[in-house]
């Protein structure tokens, strides 16, 4: 007997007729000979629309009071997978985070798990039953409710498989698997069929959406097997595991792609320190920053540029623009209209030569790169997001699958 967690997504639960599906999905699984936990998101578009009324009522909703609003979507989904599993005739429980204590901190909408009480999990799955609990939300230790942000329940997931020891994790969605690049903007994208935790680390911080990267880390620190599937079919998914010698024979195994906005504070003193200056408080504003590039230094000045989330370009201009005039900086100025573009691989630790072909495809295009960042497995360019699909479509059919050529 081996013991199973299933995440459902919000399109895999989006109507009564979907949470149907996937009852008859997890009691098949159970008649299978398994130990199932199931971990449900809220119905597609719920989260969207609870949060949305609080905006209605203020511009800034009181966020302790947000999350509870928006795990109330999980928990509807939760009890009626729940019914609907009773009603098929499969015995099932629902667990609520703070029946089970998915404990985690205060951090709210954005909150980490810290410790997962199994006991009364285990006593349902020996009982014989389909443990159902929602996913993206936590008790933190005052007891209040508390959410893991966007994308959390692939992560209570993966902490619950690593909690309960679980055989596998599967995160099933409305894609049948993590693809070679968006088969939306590349028809020639292939899936992949087994692809390691820190390629896939990469592919979800760069813009891949298949899997939240919180998700990742979890499952590469307690080697919890990820398979990413379809809930609406059988087919074979994507399998996200421990490194394979194998994997290193291909150099690049994906390309991805996000917007992003740029930032450039001109005119920078070169001094020890000014960097901390600048970026200290947009860490305290839990902005992320991605690429930075710094110029070198003329007449003791210099420009430096770094990329963040559009959606928290406002926040860090007011942010920077401040600092700006503390430390006797020049302008600041910013755009919204450029791409990240990277190619992922393990290959690429011991091949040669990559980054010369990837750049050469692109000036091929006449793309030009603004900015550049690598890692041992990673290599991003920024370019302007008018030519965003056409990097990926290049990329993918130059790079993507590649292997060394024998000497």
């Amino acid at each position: 007997m081996s013991l199973i967690v299933q995440k459902y997504g919000g399109t895999s639960v989006r109507d009564i007729e979907r949470i149907r599906a996937v009852a008859t999905r997890a009691a098949a699984t159970r008649a299978a000979g398994n130990e199932v936990v199931v971990v449900v998101s809220a119905m597609s578009g719920e989260t969207s629309r609870l949060l949305a009324l609080a905006q209605e009522l203020t511009p800034e909703p009181d966020q302790r009071e947000c999350d509870v609003l928006a795990s109330s979507g999980e928990q509807v989904t939760s009890a009626l997978l729940a019914i609907a599993l009773r009603s098929g005739g499969c015995p099932a429980t629902s667990f609520q985070g703070h029946q089970i204590r998915i404990a985690t901190d205060s951090a709210f909408g954005r909150a980490r798990i810290k410790s997962i009480d199994t006991a009364r999990i285990r006593a349902a799955l020996a009982d014989g039953q389909v443990v159902v609990v929602p996913g993206f939300q936590g008790v933190d230790p005052g007891g209040n409710v508390t959410t893991l942000g966007r994308g959390g329940s692939d992560t209570s997931a993966v902490a619950l498989a690593a909690a309960l020891e679980a055989a596998a994790c599967e995160i099933l969605t409305d894609v049948d698997g993590v693809y070679t690049s968006d088969p939306r903007i590349c028809p020639r994208a292939r899936k992949i069929d087994r692809i390691s935790y820190d390629e896939m680390l990469e592919l979800a911080s760069l813009g891949t959406k298949v899997l939240q990267i919180r998700s990742v880390e979890f499952a590469k620190r307690y080697h919890v097997p990820i398979h990413v599937r379809s809930s609406f079919n059988d087919t074979q998914g994507t399998w996200v595991v421990e490194e394979e010698s194998s994997m290193e024979d291909v150099e690049v195994s994906g390309v991805a792609s996000d917007r992003e906005a740029k930032v450039t504070v001109h005119r920078v003193p070169d001094q020890p320190g000014l960097a901390a200056a600048i970026f200290g408080p947009i860490a305290d504003a839990n902005i992320s920053v991605d690429m930075i590039i710094q110029n070198v230094s003329a007449d003791g000045m210099t420009d430096m540029t770094f990329t963040v989330p559009r959606s928290d370009l406002a926040q860090a201009l007011r942010i920077v623009r401040a600092t700006a005039d503390t430390i006797g900086a020049g302008h600041v100025d910013a755009t919204e209209t450029v791409a990240k573009v990277s190619i992922v691989g393990l290959g690429m630790r011991s091949h040669a030569g990559v980054a010369a072909r990837m750049f050469r495809t692109l000036a091929d295009h006449r793309i030009n790169i603004q900015m550049i960042s690598t890692s041992e497995i990673k290599i991003s360019i920024v370019i302007d997001d008018k030519f965003e699909e056409l990097a990926v479509r290049a990329l993918s059919d130059a790079l993507v699958g590649t292997r060394e050529e024998p000497a």
